[in-house]
């Protein structure tokens, strides 16, 4: 009998996410992260779908896998807006329904026309991803690339930051299947990412500025999808 109720036990925290422990982060926003809706911590272990119905009355189409409507917002075809999701910064490729979090992910909705602009293939606030987490629990070693000896010692504490290590540009790269944060010398800060034309591919984010932006307690750009002067 003990054995049986263990075994119920173990099935039902599978199916709530419970067989990975730590957390994930969820954020709901609208117009590209310019509002924020919603911040909260989930379970790591849940699908995205999971997840986000945990924190929000949502309406669901496609027997449940894609999301129409949060809290009240809904998608619509006439007005050429939807509900996009996002995880560690990356597009997902999948429904929210197939991606199950893991400790340390981001997951972001974000409600947006697609008038001009569908696919997001990646962006830049929930930096310092997608280098901790990467996409599907895969991540790409992550370098921090100076050009001046001034900006060393803040490339130093980025790449720690990040996990990775600083090169000064110009040096020999033994992998190129690298994520990159570039410091370019500049008055005013922006942050802009480029690449990951598929979830998990290489990106590349350029910060111009003082690096010591990035250092503080809340990451710059946060909510963007790019940060312009």
């Amino acid at each position: 009998m003990k054995r049986i109720v263990l075994v119920l036990a173990v099935a039902v925290l599978a199916g709530c996410g419970g067989e990975q422990g730590g957390t994930a982060t969820l954020w709901i926003t609208r117009d590209r992260g310019a509002h924020v809706i919603l911040q909260r911590n989930v379970p790591a272990g849940l699908t995205a779908m999971q997840a986000l119905d945990r924190v929000a009355a949502i309406k669901t189409r496609y027997a449940g896998r894609f999301v129409q409507s949060i809290d009240g917002i809904n998608g619509s075809i006439t007005t050429q807006s939807d509900w996009f999701y996002f995880i560690n910064g990356y597009e997902a490729d999948r429904s929210a329904a197939e991606y199950r979090l893991r400790n340390g992910d981001v997951e972001w909705w974000d409600f947006r026309s697609w008038r001009t602009r569908m696919r997001e293939p990646i962006v830049v606030g929930a930096f310092p991803e997608p280098f901790l987490h990467g996409y599907g629990g895969r991540t790409l070693p992550a370098r921090v690339v100076f050009s001046r000896d001034s900006q060393r010692p803040a490339a130093e504490r980025l790449a720690r930051l990040i996990g990775g290590r600083a090169t000064r540009r110009g040096g020999a790269i033994s992998n190129r299947k690298v994520n990159s944060l570039v410091l370019v010398r500049a008055k005013k800060p922006s942050l802009r990412a480029a690449g990951g034309a598929a979830p998990g591919d290489p990106v590349v984010f350029t910060f111009t500025g003082n690096p010591e932006v990035l250092l503080r307690g809340v990451p710059f750009g946060r909510f963007h999808y790019q940060v312009s002067p």
